[in-house]
């Protein structure tokens, strides 16, 4: 008895059916896309710190071990502006020591963190890494960090202890240590908009808020995200901090 042609045709479409399902399981994971994470700092952490243009950009010596890390699972979108239809592209955003926000940017930043974003802040009072520019140049990094409108609409506080003994010590925070050198601390305060609840942790130098139907972890410090750190303590610091931010 012969086959009919709509039961030979439904046959083939599910053999093909199966031979994509099978090839897409065998696919190995490196062809698969990272997924974004955007980057928003004034730190040389993608771009090398340098007096040329052409040095910058160039592929000579070895990436910050913070863009390895980064890179390793994410694919990074650099941010110059915080725009909000650059920020619905993402669900996730490192901000370190970024620099003073506009007014519409602090707004575009809190809608999306309220619409679901998820951020990781370093906010770092007085910055103590090296900078080949002198106070003053716009190619360096920001020294002092200025944030408070956005920083008090999520229910927090900044402050800094100009009397503290300088030199870095290492803060618990949950299986890792934190490095922090003049760092600063992290307090709640009446927060400015609806929806923001914060625990501070690791003695202030850290804060984990629920904003809206997103979040934020801030860190009242930059130091973990110096060049010359040490990089298996410094990745694990990081990686303690980014699970935080972006996966519980």
């Amino acid at each position: 008895m012969r086959a009919s042609k709509s039961g030979i045709a439904a046959t083939l479409g599910l053999a093909v059916l199966i031979a994509l399902a099978l090839a897409t399981w065998a696919w190995p994971r490196e062809g698969h896309a990272k997924p974004a994470l955007g980057l928003f700092t004034s730190l040389p952490i993608y771009w090398k710190e340098s007096a040329s243009v052409g040095e910058a950009l160039g592929d000579g010596g070895t990436r910050h071990w913070v863009r390895e890390a980064l890179e390793s699972e994410h694919r990074l979108v650099l941010l110059d502006t915080l725009d909000s239809g650059e920020l619905a592209k993402l669900d996730s955003l490192v901000m370190a020591q970024p620099r003073p926000l506009a007014p519409q940017e602090n707004v575009a930043l809190d809608d999306w963190v309220r619409g679901g974003g998820r951020v990781l802040l370093f906010a770092d009072p007085l910055l103590t890494e090296h900078s080949w520019f002198a106070i003053g140049d716009r190619r360096r990094p920001q020294d002092v960090i200025l944030l408070s409108p956005i920083l008090r609409r999520w229910g927090l506080e900044l402050t800094f202890d100009e009397d503290q003994a300088d030199g870095e010590r290492l803060v618990a925070y949950h299986s890792a240590s934190l490095p922090e050198r003049m760092s600063g601390r992290l307090r709640t305060v009446g927060s400015e908009g609806d929806s923001a609840q914060c625990a501070i942790e690791s003695g202030g130098l850290v804060a984990q808020c629920g904003i809206g139907k997103g979040s934020a972890v801030v860190v009242a410090d930059a130091a973990l995200l110096e060049a010359d750190r040490q990089v298996g303590p410094g990745k694990a610091a990081l990686e303690a901090l980014m699970l935080e931010a972006f996966v519980r």
